[in-house]
């Protein structure tokens, strides 16, 4: 029977997706490509040939064609009004675990090794009697599990998340920290890899913190903001590694805009305006990525014709500063199949920095 590995992680955004197509990246290596995938259970999705894919999902279908139907990567999808109708007229979960076994059994047909991808904590999916856990347990998976780098707060969310597999019967194999800043690695990973030891859980690697993988690109956020992109169409996929809220002077504020920023001002600030578009016309090494005009006050003629020269995306949205920098701090960043540099980052810092013969020998 071919080996099941269950990628979960303590809360959302910790970076299942990185270690899941990493992981599949070295398994691939090691297997000659017999290596299959599958997300269960999708809550973030888009329309593929009528079917509802799980973002992730779709990512792993692009970098490799597993020669897997996509609609099998991804069974259930988690729509709007799923846990309402689920609540009120479904008697259990039977059809659930009828389509996820199927969907199984497609990915894994003549493979040494699946990789399941989860969704959230452990608990996600309780509300329809399909939680992370009880789906590694249907599908026989061991888990490794995924957190944010840290002490104190680290291992409180592992012990957490490890006390619900273990109610289920499902063996926690290890876990991998992400996110670890490079100057506390070395300390961070020795003191919690002796805080998990002392749990009876096994630390298989440390994945340094990267800025790219966390920088939205100014498609996404244009996709999260709704708002009207008035020029720059062409530079959607800037990155954006930092954000200024234009509630400064044009003087202190060009200090931070050689630092690849997103600039959210009023749409009247005209001279903040300037300041940023005039800076990405100066310099083409790190000039700020995008500008977001808010308010229902938009600049002059005059203004709007210096800003489409800037060659960087420009949005406006009706709403105020702060809502829409609200905004912002709550978006996920999900890498898209056609960010390669992402990907070949993701799987680089996969194979560097965990274990992978431990977790093959872990799984037996």
């Amino acid at each position: 029977m071919e080996k099941r590995i269950f990628v979960g992680a303590t809360k959302q955004n910790d970076g299942k997706t990185v270690m899941a197509i990493g992981l599949i990246k070295a398994l691939m290596e090691r297997f000659n490509g017999q290596v299959g995938f599958i997300k269960p259970i999708g809550q973030r999705y888009v329309n593929v040939d009528g079917h509802k894919i799980d973002e992730d999902s779709l990512l792993v279908h692009k970098i490799w064609d597993l020669g897997i139907d996509i609609k099998h990567l991804s069974p259930v999808a988690v729509e709007k009004g799923f846990t309402e109708r689920y609540i009120i007229s479904e008697g259990g979960p039977g059809k659930l675990i009828e389509k996820i076994k199927t969907s199984y059994g497609m990915v894994s047909q003549g493979k040494e090794v699946v990789v399941i991808e989860g969704t959230g904590h452990a608990g996600v999916g309780a509300v329809f009697d399909l939680c992370n856990a009880r789906v590694a347990k249907l599908l026989g998976a061991k888990v490794i599990l995924v957190t944010v780098g840290g002490i104190g707060r680290a291992i409180d969310e592992i012990v957490l998340n490890k006390a619900l597999f273990e109610k289920e019967g499902v063996e926690l194999i290890g876990v991998v920290l992400n996110k670890v800043l490079m100057e506390k690695c070395e300390k961070i990973q020795n003191i919690t890899r002796k805080g998990l030891e002392r749990l009876g859980v096994e630390l298989l690697g440390t994945i340094p913190y990267r800025r790219i993988l966390s920088s939205p690109t100014m498609r996404e956020i244009l996709e999260e903001i709704e708002g009207e992109l008035l020029c720059g169409e062409e530079f959607l996929e800037n990155k954006a590694e930092r954000i200024i809220i234009g509630a400064m002077t044009p003087h202190q504020a060009i200090r931070y805009f050689n630092r690849r920023p997103l600039v959210i001002t009023p749409g009247d600030r005209e001279d903040l305006i300037f300041a940023a578009t005039h800076q990405a016309k100066l310099t083409k090494k790190m000039p700020p990525v995008g500008l977001i005009l808010t308010g229902k006050i938009l600049p002059r003629k005059s203004t709007l014709q210096v800003m489409y020269e800037a060659q960087i995306p420009i949005i406006h949205v009706p709403e105020d500063t702060y809502t829409v920098a609200s905004k912002l701090h709550r978006i996920i960043v999900k890498i898209h199949p056609s960010e390669k540099d992402k990907i070949k980052l993701a799987t680089r810092l996969v194979a560097k920095n965990v274990n992978i013969d431990r977790i093959m020998e872990k799984i037996g």
